[in-house]
């Protein structure tokens, strides 16, 4: 081979034995010492196991509101809300499943029966919207209760009730963990969706709240059950409910879910994130946008795309044993949506997808969204050491038999060192593993070793080490202590950007401590080593680093402009009135609309409707830049300037810049039948929110036929005409041909003038088939 003449060459020739501790790029190659190359080698992987959505549909109809949790026992637990299981059941007082795998699943009942509800929950009371946690040696769950016996009226509170093992049995706690909360103008806030969250230096958080009222924070005690302190607002009422907090590098998620639940065939809930410096906000998007203001902010998560499902939210986020992110959540089959009889309960199943970090930004798929087509399911196996399925540890040599677990059964003893039998893969490495006890533990990665990672409960502190060819960086951190007998889980992380060890409870993203050393930690193929005196572990997996998504689904691009109406023209050529309002005028290049107290929704269709032809059949972008100044704060229900999609007046999708009470938001509504199968029978409506609201806002819908022959349009929204952000898709039956229109209504007072400077439709390139998987 030729001599390399590079820097990093020389000091290859120079220095053989200390580098081949680390994978060494050249270019883009990787070269591997040939120690390495014939060393043992971790098996080689097998295809990964796949799951179709919705999850649940082996074991239920419904499956709402689920939170996840992976147990030390080698199962994923869910839980979800007190909805019937199947069509013709009585309602659960929250259900429990688990699986392995994703496909097959056991249910294992509701966590409470008549004997066991909280005493303080009235016997009608709903317990909705479960959270599972692990806190100081046992599973605490959170719920909301609808009404309790500590006040008259409905006063919703949220309840706690704790566990020895995922599955129970589960003894409510003898009050509430946030009681409830009176409103300034009377009766009670919405105190719903609880979610737990520990941080780094070990206190405890629960998020909570809804509509009305908003989102809020509390510190809690240690044992989780009881609040400490003044709560803290963290999102505008009147926008999210569902949150769910995880740390990501050194920032704090706060995501919720937006819009109505369960409106059928026309639910839009989808979810939003903002994050911040600290759990306790102030939390912003991607924009800078907070989520506390009246033009409130949010950065997409997961909202609909196109296929069957729709109402895609109120989820929980899991992390398998390569260290990919999953998001489960509930969502609405549009061709079912009804448990039993239309305007009855929604049929809510379980979905699960793929969660991307892009840029920073928690993406469903890198923002594709729900899939209906098989995915990857979450891991929990390993190429080497214990697997949840593997109790003979064969993966491993010198481990010894640990004591038994009540809960996880046989679990393993570090006792001096010992090592997989096979070497892990060179380049990105993810190590996790849980421990039990006060003994330290040392991972230790690559050759000589290159990564060191020590967990001390002794003296409380987690430090990760790489050591270049002499050059050795460390980080040191504080670790929290925990209840004797207590598990806590160890993930280490070894990549180009470098090595990081974190330290969780409930392994759900709530890290009590977390260590990160700069700089390229790939180690070389080599055995995974534990070093200890007497440490007990158990659930050792090894497997290669997941690697997110790179760069965001494609998006509708507008290409040649089609046609364009600047409105030069006062006679309003080209267009159609539905209900013709007298007070719209043209003028100085804009169309200029009294905002009109009437309403297209619902059986009144009083509301006029200015229609224009669409291009045809084919891939399109419609855009209106509009001017409606709403204003902030006050409540101006629901004035609003939308374009829209317009079949009829009872099947139709509105993109408009609304006022909602306190808030400014930009809602894509849908309006159509509640029951796909009877088209001509009564209407449901909701909607799905999208981008940030403006006085001056770009609207855009680009509209595509699927393979079915579908109407699908997708919703975009601007606030400088350059920068957009895309958002749900509504579809329409192939038998209809939908107009493009323009509607100025909602509400007459306080008197305000839309304007839209321009209706332009351009050639669009659609993401080739973006609702698939």
């Amino acid at each position: 081979m030729r001599p390399l003449t590079s820097p990093l060459g020389r000091a290859v020739r120079r220095g053989n034995a200390c580098l081949a501790a680390f994978v060494v790029a050249v270019g883009v190659s990787a070269v591997v010492p040939a120690a390495a190359a014939s060393a043992g080698r971790m098996p080689a992987a097998t295809a990964p196991a796949t799951a179709d959505n919705a999850v649940s549909d082996a074991f239920s109809d419904t499956f709402a509101d689920p939170s996840v949790i992976r147990g030390r026992d080698g199962w994923w637990y869910a839980y979800a809300t007190s909805d019937p299981l199947r069509a013709g059941d009585a309602p659960g007082a929250i259900h429990m499943a688990r699986t392995r795998d994703w496909s097959s699943w056991e249910y294992l009942g509701t966590v409470f029966d008549a004997g066991n509800r909280p005493s303080w929950a009235t016997s009608t009371a709903g317990l909705w919207a479960p959270d599972i946690r692990y806190v100081a040696g046992r599973y605490v769950l959170y719920f909301t209760v609808t009404d309790t016996t500590l006040n008259p009226g409905d006063d919703s509170a949220i309840g706690a009730a704790t566990a020895p093992s995922p599955s129970g049995p589960w003894t409510p706690a003898p009050a509430p963990a946030v009681p409830p909360r009176p409103a300034s103008g009377g009766g009670f806030l919405w105190t719903f969706d609880p979610a737990g969250f520990t941080d780094v230096d070990g206190q405890r958080y629960l998020y909570y709240g809804s509509y009305f009222g908003g989102l809020w924070a509390t510190r809690m005690s240690a044992d989780g059950l009881t609040p400490v302190g003044t709560a803290t607002q963290v999102a505008v009422d009147n926008r999210y409910e569902g949150s769910y907090v995880v740390r990501h590098g050194d920032l704090y998620y706060l995501m919720g879910s937006a819009a109505n639940c369960c409106a059928g065939p026309t639910t839009g809930y989808s979810v939003f994130a903002g994050r911040s410096r600290s759990p306790l906000g102030p939390f912003v998007d991607a924009e800078g946008t907070p989520l506390l203001t009246s033009r409130v902010g949010g950065t997409t998560v997961l909202t609909q795309n196109g296929n069957r499902f729709v109402g895609a939210g109120h989820h929980a986020v899991v992390t398998d044993a390569e260290g990919r992110d999953f998001i489960a959540y509930h969502a609405i089959d549009r061709t079912n949506p009804w448990l039993t009889t239309t305007f009855g309960i929604n049929r809510r199943p379980m979905l699960l997808d793929r969660l991307d970090w892009v840029d920073g930004w928690p993406r469903t798929r890198a923002g594709a969204g729900p899939s209906d087509t098989p995915q990857p399911a979450p891991s929990l196996a390993s190429g080497l050491g214990i697997t949840p399925t593997d109790p003979s540890r064969s993966g491993f040599t010198g481990l010894d038999d640990g004591p038994v677990d009540a809960v996880t059964g046989d679990t393993g003893l570090v006792h001096g060192t010992a090592s997989t039998s096979a070497a892990a893969p060179s380049g990105p490495l993810h190590v996790r593993l849980d421990h039990r006890g006060t003994e330290p533990l040392r991972v230790l990665l690559g050759r000589d070793p290159a990564v060191k990672v020590t967990l001390d409960p002794k003296g409380g502190r987690l430090t990760a080490q790489t050591d270049r060819c002499g050059t050795v960086r460390s980080s040191t951190t504080t670790l929290p202590a925990l209840p004797a007998g207590a598990w806590r889980t160890l993930t280490v992380e070894a990549t180009s950007d470098g090595l990081t060890a974190e330290v969780t409870e409930s392994d759900l993203a709530d890290v009590v401590a977390r260590v990160r050393v700069a700089g390229d930690s790939r180690p070389a193929a080599a055995p995974v080593r534990l070093s200890s005196s007497s440490a007990v572990v158990d659930n050792v997996v090894v497997n290669p680093a997941a690697a997110d998504a790179t760069t965001l689904a494609p998006v509708p691009v507008a290409g040649a402009l089609l046609s364009a109406e600047e409105f030069d023209d006062p006679s309003l050529a080209g267009f159609t009135w539905v209900r013709r309002n007298p007070a719209v005028t043209v003028s100085g290049g804009s169309l200029h609309w009294p905002v009109e107290g009437t309403d297209l929704v619902g059986g009144g269709n009083t509301a006029s409707v200015l229609l224009h032809d669409t291009p045809g059949d084919g891939d399109w972008i419609a855009e209106a830049k509009t001017t409606l100044d709403l204003g902030v704060d006050t409540v101006r229900n629901y004035q609003q300037f939308g374009l829209l999609a317009y079949e009829d007046d009872d099947d139709f999708a509105r993109l408009s810049n609304v006022a909602i009470w306190n808030t400014r938001q930009t809602e894509f509504g849908r309006e159509t039948a509640a029951d796909p199968d009877a088209p001509d029978g009564p209407t449901s409506y909701g909607g799905a929110i999208i981008g940030t609201s403006a006085p001056t806002l770009w609207l855009r819908l680009a509209h595509h036929r699927d393979a079915a022959g579908e109407h699908l349009y997708r919703a975009g929204t601007s606030r400088d005409g350059v920068h957009w952000t895309w958002g749900a898709t509504w579809t329409f039956r192939a038998d209809t041909h939908p107009r493009i229109g323009l509607v100025a209504h909602g509400g007459a007072s306080p008197a305000v003038t839309a304007e839209v400077d321009h209706l332009r439709f351009y050639a669009s390139s659609w993401p080739a088939d973006p609702a698939a998987g």
